[in-house]
């Protein structure tokens, strides 16, 4: 009798399985972006939103949710019921937050379901063109000699704190002063103007800076060189082992989220990276095509809470 009951419900789980993937998605489907509109979340967001509406016949349309880098807009996906119809786009601030702030009100791997990752983009040392240095090596120099002078912008929150952390204060033990700002914008503002002299951030705010020679890039962060600023050297180029990091940009959905949705999704997101209109407008945003399993996306949110936990507590970051 126990056998067949065995049978008896994996034969159930199997017609609730077939069930989900045929009838899904049963409506409009809301996919949570949890940063302001405009940026290279909310475009990409966007972009694959239209792909998965042509393709499952129902509209997947963008609702902002900013505050608390990311934070709010996870916190509501992660309370939505587990059926597919939301969704949210996150970055690595999924992990990154976890490491840095003990109220979030969900756990990162334990309330999303990773569907897949979707695209990378490197970070980017900057300069004003008033600095001498024409090399990554040749402003640690110029830092060495008078740290006074050569204070760096970063984000305030998120990973781009903990990534311009890693390199000038642990990876370089340089004695700068890094002064922190909420957002690209004002970070590029700054160093344009020559207010800060270096910053470190993303690739794609900054590659029309970098094209225009209002800043000049000396290293970017991704394992290879990017395509967008190809004379750029990486990080290992310029010398410096273990600086590797890549903004990611993908999709989870709750928690408890039918595998078959899930895994429906994933092959949809895959499907959509490959296509070449979508990797021509992904690489005009700075970003490369990446496609993932559900897997291995969990993966790489795990990978990441430990990576930057360590960050944290080496370099002292406080935890609030």
């Amino acid at each position: 009798m126990g056998a067949l009951r065995a049978v008896a419900c994996l034969a159930a789980l199997a017609i609730t399985s077939a069930s989900h993937a045929q009838t899904y998605p049963s409506g409009n489907v809301r996919i949570i972006v949890p940063y302001p509109p405009g940026g290279p979340t909310d475009i990409i967001a966007r972009l694959c939103a239209q792909k998965l509406s042509e393709a499952l016949g129902h509209q997947f349309y963008v609702e902002n949710v900013s505050g608390a880098s990311g934070a709010r807009g996870a916190a509501m996906v992660a309370g939505a019921p587990a059926d597919g119809q939301t969704l949210l786009f996150v970055t690595n601030d999924l992990a990154v937050t976890s490491t840095i702030s003990s109220k979030l009100q969900y756990d990162p791997i334990k309330s999303f379901a990773p569907v897949g990752l979707v695209s990378s983009s490197p970070s980017v040392v900057l300069v004003h063109p008033s600095v001498p240095a024409k090399t990554l090596q040749e402003l640690i120099q110029l830092a060495r000699a008078d740290p006074a002078r050569y204070s760096f912008a970063s984000m305030s929150l998120g990973q781009n704190l903990l990534t311009s952390e890693k390199l000038f204060r642990l990876g370089l033990n340089l004695p700068i002063v890094r002064v922190p700002f909420p957002g690209a914008a004002p970070i590029l503002a700054s160093t344009v103007a020559g207010h800060t002299l270096v910053a470190y951030i993303g690739l794609p705010p900054a590659a029309p800076h970098i094209k225009e020679g209002a800043l000049r890039a000396l290293a970017v962060t991704s394992p290879k060189r990017s395509p967008i600023v190809p004379d750029v050297p990486t990080m290992a180029e310029s010398g410096l082992d273990d600086q590797e990091t890549e903004l990611i940009i993908g999709l989870v959905a709750p928690a408890a989220t039918p595998k078959v949705v899930v895994d429906l999704l994933s092959r949809q997101l895959a499907r959509i990276v490959r296509l070449p209109d979508m990797q021509q407008r992904l690489a005009a945003l700075g970003f490369s095509a990446v496609g993932s399993t559900p897997e291995e996306f969990a993966a790489q949110i795990r990978a990441d809470i430990e990576k930057w936990s360590k960050v944290v507590r080496d370099a002292g970051i406080k935890i609030e």
